[in-house]
């Protein structure tokens, strides 16, 4: 019977079975523990005493006060579990081993990051607070270029066909770096353009991220990539054990062809991204081509990844984007491709953001798919409102995940009472991640405002200064704007008991 065989299907999928062996051992955990605590007053004690210890050290870690109080609350809510609890999953550090590797593989390619100091100082003698933000980024490993094209994007359906016609014209290599992959129009159109340049001697890799392509794909696909001749990794392979490392995802979205020509953006390879297939009415997103020198801030973030799960080169210039196109790139303002870690002390996708917000002079306008932020980028968006800036700010009107939206509309009635304001987009989901500023700064990417991508995951974007995309942003946030539904005062601080679950859902925001 077709039902049985659906049934059968879900049932032994690799999520439920995920899920389930997750649950077993939470629950074994949990009856471990609270057995254990009532076998004597000593371990009720000692429990205690670690309890006390673990806020201790919560208190005095150098880190964000809204992860410290996530965790402050559950260890004095529950003193002979919460230390415990903190122990095994409080801290954001994972495995030694995981993070060497990753270090490692960073450390080796720095010396290919250096920055023109010719191309700072142009930009300093057109506005020295760019300069400002374009250093900081130079100065974490992710220079500054001129000779680059910038072409925008507005939605995914715009985004695809340019792919697939700069897929067909490789001639020598393609890095893919993905979160999601799913089996599809999109997927398989590309994946058949790799298929035949891999036959062709291109070296082809794709990396994509194991728990993001969890549901879409099969157990071990990079198997069945690898028979294609294609170079594949899943990157840190997700094992139903319960490990903060599980928590690192790879969020990238990165597309690099010759060295030359490359793509990011919010855009996954999936046919929901490009209105396709329909899940939450119209899927608004956005995506970014960069053709010259640029591209390489993206080639070494992909072969710094690729190289930590799959030791491959030694040298790397030979992925230059000159190697294969001698000719000189057109210029195109200024271009500075970035990238961000959880495995370091720098928030740089959360800074550049900061950084875009604080420097406004006349408007702000942003795109983003979760409003679920710390009291810094409040505090920097209320101020901004408060001085007089435009502050714009567009999510979602169809929500892909019911707690995480109500979480983002939680925070609507303290961001609209200094003058921020918030846009639904209307009959869709927003998962584009755009920032425009003042006509003549720019960024988009992959970095979500919420505490996941700006604290837990790898992520990267494009800063854009003075390029004709950073125009494109602009005429594409007015006329999303323009079809979105505003919200107001009321709307946003209306029904007590909502706002009052939803005060309980943001206090542990940090944790989920």
């Amino acid at each position: 019977m077709k039902w049985i065989r659906k049934l059968y299907k879900i049932v032994f999928s690799r999520l439920v079975i995920v899920v389930f062996l997750l649950a077993v051992q939470v629950i074994w955990f949990l009856i471990f523990l609270m057995r254990l605590s009532h076998y004597s007053v000593g371990i009720n004690i000692f429990f205690t005493i670690l309890s006390a210890l673990a806020l201790l050290h919560i208190i005095n870690r150098k880190d964000n006060p809204a992860f410290k109080l996530a965790w402050a609350v559950p260890v004095l809510m529950f003193p002979l579990l919460g230390g415990l609890l903190y122990l095994l999953f409080g801290t954001r550090k994972t495995q030694k081993a995981f993070r060497q590797m990753i270090e490692k593989s960073r450390t080796r390619l720095n010396p290919d990051r250096e920055q023109n100091p010719e191309v700072i100082r142009a930009v300093e003698a057109l506005d020295g607070k760019v300069a400002g933000q374009m250093k900081y980024l130079a100065g974490v490993g992710y220079p500054v270029h001129e000779g680059t094209q910038t072409e925008y994007f507005p939605s995914g359906e715009a985004n695809f066909p340019v792919m697939v016609e700069e897929l067909k014209k490789a001639e020598h290599f393609i890095f893919l770096e993905y979160f999601i992959i799913e089996e599809g129009l999109m997927w398989d159109t590309i994946l058949d353009i790799l298929k035949e340049k891999a036959a062709a001697g291109l070296d082809v890799r794709l990396l994509y991220d194991d728990v993001g392509s969890l549901t879409m794909l099969p157990y071990r696909y990079y198997k069945t990539i690898e028979s294609y001749g294609i170079k594949c990794e899943a990157f840190n392979h997700f094992v139903p054990f319960l490990s903060v490392v599980m928590n690192n995802r790879d969020h990238r979205k990165i597309m690099v062809i010759d060295g030359h020509t490359a793509f990011t953006g919010g855009i996954n390879l999936a046919d929901e991204y490009i209105n396709v297939k329909k899940r939450l009415g119209y899927w608004k997103d956005t995506g970014i081509m960069l053709k010259g020198e640029a591209a390489w801030n993206l080639t070494v973030m992909f072969l710094e990844t690729w190289n930590c799960v799959r030791p491959t080169d030694q040298d790397i210039s030979c992925f230059k984007p000159h190697v294969w196109h001698p000719q000189e790139f057109v210029s195109d303002g200024y271009v500075q491709p970035y990238g961000d870690s959880p495995l370091d002390e720098e928030t740089v996708g959360e800074n550049v953001y900061l950084n875009i917000i604080n420097m406004a002079e006349r408007y702000v306008y942003m795109f983003t798919p979760y409003l679920i932020i710390d009291n810094e980028m409040i505090t920097a968006l209320t101020l901004a409102a408060k001085r007089g800036v435009d502050v714009r700010i567009v999510t979602p009107d169809i929500p892909d995940k019911k707690i995480v939206f109500w979480m983002t509309q939680s925070y609507y009635a303290q961001l609209a009472e200094a003058g921020v304001k918030i846009y639904q987009f209307t009959g869709g989901f927003i998962h584009a991640k755009c920032f425009i500023c003042d006509d003549e700064i720019a960024t988009v990417g992959t970095v979500n405002m919420d505490f996941r991508s700006l604290y837990l995951h790898f992520e990267n974007g494009v800063l854009l200064y003075r390029t004709k995309a950073v125009l494109q942003v602009k005429q594409d946030a007015e006329e999303t704007i323009a079809r979105s539904t505003p919200v107001t005062k009321e709307m946003a601080g209306r029904r007590p008991l909502v706002r009052l679950v939803q005060a309980l859902l943001r206090l542990f925001a940090p944790l989920m």
